[in-house]
């Protein structure tokens, strides 16, 4: 498989994010190719193509169509059935998109001004890379990225090409959380420096299998594969269970979480990877083919703030409101943010309410669509500003990052008794509060730690301007081997 024309010579990250800090240009043309930046007018409809349309991007496919900005020209997989089944969709449109395989065909189109990226999270750097060198804008899934050094080359990419990239966490345009985030950061509830990121979501296991996934007919497995090893992955399906293989997804950690931890650290203010991190779980109350937790707390630390993310993946026996007075106890995806003088707790990707820590309610929020966040993509696009976006990449590098740092933590780690706990923010009440309720759900739903490990991850240090540790395994892990004619090209 050719390496894609547009791959520069490898550098050293840490060079690279000086180095760039001089080049960033709007407008340009890429050295080498003709891939312009077209300026589109204000009337002018954006010719989108959509890339992986199996799962999620089924939703991009429907919010584009539904942009009266917007002209779907496209759809790419590399699974022509993913395309198929979209098919009385299609039909009533005034042009039917047309069907690409293989991205890079795609990419060599002159009639595509910005791609949709919804392909598993091992695929989301390259793509967003290749387009940008291509000359097209990016909307990217979250996470943007499968390991912490993507993330940043995506940024840097899209600064130096001057190209809108924009992460896909939707309630970054929401109306009702807007206004709950004015609230947030106009002082209210006093300085707000702590947050609690909550994925409780039931995942079943995927199963246990001794043989490679049956390939659907027609697909294209060295496609799906892409960067990653060109091995079938012994499991009972190929699709969508790439969440819970840490060679092609990050866990929930990594595929609900980003969204709520967005949030957190849009509450904290904090701009920068955080200085400490330590996460504990495992793939916890059945064996199957998954390797990433199912089950995890990760505590992420600043100077001044810590975020906490819990996710669990198992029934919710016992209501968890760590202490709280709240309506309704935590549920599914949501996320608190808490000051010195009450909370914010924001039950969806859409509202929130203000309370006192008596309970009381100070003010509440509501309101919001998918589509406001693909239409200030295409509002940037017209503008040519990339701090129009609501989730430029930079921030979705951020929120992603935080994700893989968890997760190379638990990597790292080695298994524990049951009483465990981490020793970072050991003394924190809302770090407690989740250590806690996480003891009591695993013994709840009667997990026998003598079969399913609770793993203890290994505490990293960060310097956030390098977005390196002092750990060197980790450094290791904050990257990934890239299969050739799939490396990542760096700037």
């Amino acid at each position: 498989m050719p390496t894609r024309r547009f791959d520069p010579t490898r550098r050293d990250f840490v060079e690279q994010a000086f180095a760039l800090a001089g080049t960033a240009f709007a407008g340009a043309t890429l050295a080498g190719t003709s891939a312009p930046v077209r300026a589109a007018g204000p009337n002018e409809k954006i010719r989108v193509a959509v890339i992986g349309v199996n799962g999620q991007g089924g939703q991009h496919l429907g919010e584009w169509i539904a942009n009266p900005d917007v002209e779907v020209v496209a759809v790419c997989d590399c699974d022509p059935a993913a395309y198929d089944k979209h098919g009385k969709r299609f039909e009533k449109l005034d042009r039917k998109p047309d069907y690409e395989k293989d991205v890079r065909r795609l990419l060599d189109r002159n009639d595509i001004d910005a791609v949709s990226i919804a392909t598993p999270n091992h695929w989301h750097a390259l793509m967003a890379v290749w387009a940008m060198q291509a000359g097209k804008d990016v909307y990217v899934e979250k996470p943007c990225s499968h390991n912490v050094e993507e993330g940043r080359v995506i940024t840097q990419w899209a600064r130096k090409l001057g190209r809108m990239c924009q992460m896909g966490v939707q309630s970054r345009s929401m109306s009702g959380t807007r206004a709950m985030m004015e609230f947030v950061r106009s002082g209210q509830l006093g300085p707000v420096k702590a947050a609690h990121a909550v994925c409780f979501r039931r995942r079943d296991s995927i199963g246990l299998v001794d043989t490679p996934a049956p390939l659907p007919p027609g697909l294209d497995f060295d496609l799906w594969a892409g960067p990653a090893p060109k091995e079938v992955p012994i499991r009972s399906k190929l699709h969508y269970d790439w969440h819970w293989n840490h060679v092609t997804g990050n866990g929930d950690l990594g595929n609900q979480n980003p969204h709520e931890m967005d949030k957190c650290r849009w509450a904290i203010g904090q701009q920068t990877l955080p200085k400490k991190v330590v996460s504990i779980g495992g793939r916890l109350g059945y064996i199957d083919n998954g390797d990433v937790a199912n089950s995890q707390v990760t505590i992420f630390q600043w100077d001044d703030a810590i975020l906490i993310s819990d996710v669990r993946g198992l029934p919710i026996k016992t209501p968890v409101t760590y202490g709280l007075k709240i309506p309704n106890p935590l549920d599914k995806a949501c996320a608190i943010f808490y000051g010195s003088e009450g909370f914010v707790f924001s039950p969806n990707y859409t509202s929130g309410a203000a309370y006192d820590y008596d309970g009381h309610e100070l003010a509440k929020w509501e309101g919001g669509s998918y589509q406001q966040h693909f239409a200030n993509f295409v509002k940037a696009i017209k503008s040519r500003r990339h701090e129009d976006l609501h989730l430029d990449i930079e921030d979705g590098h951020l929120s992603s990052a935080l994700a893989h740092l968890g997760n190379v933590s638990w990597a790292l780690g080695e298994a524990v008794s049951p009483n465990t706990r981490p020793t970072l923010a050991a003394t924190d009440a809302h770090a407690k509060a989740s250590l806690d309720t996480f003891a009591a759900y695993v013994t709840e739903n009667g997990v026998d730690l003598a079969k399913t490990q609770l793993k203890l991850g290994r505490e990293l240090t960060l310097d956030p301007q390098t977005e390196r540790s002092s750990d060197a395994e980790a450094n290791a892990l904050f990257t990934r081997e890239y299969r050739q004619g799939y490396e990542l090209p760096r700037v």
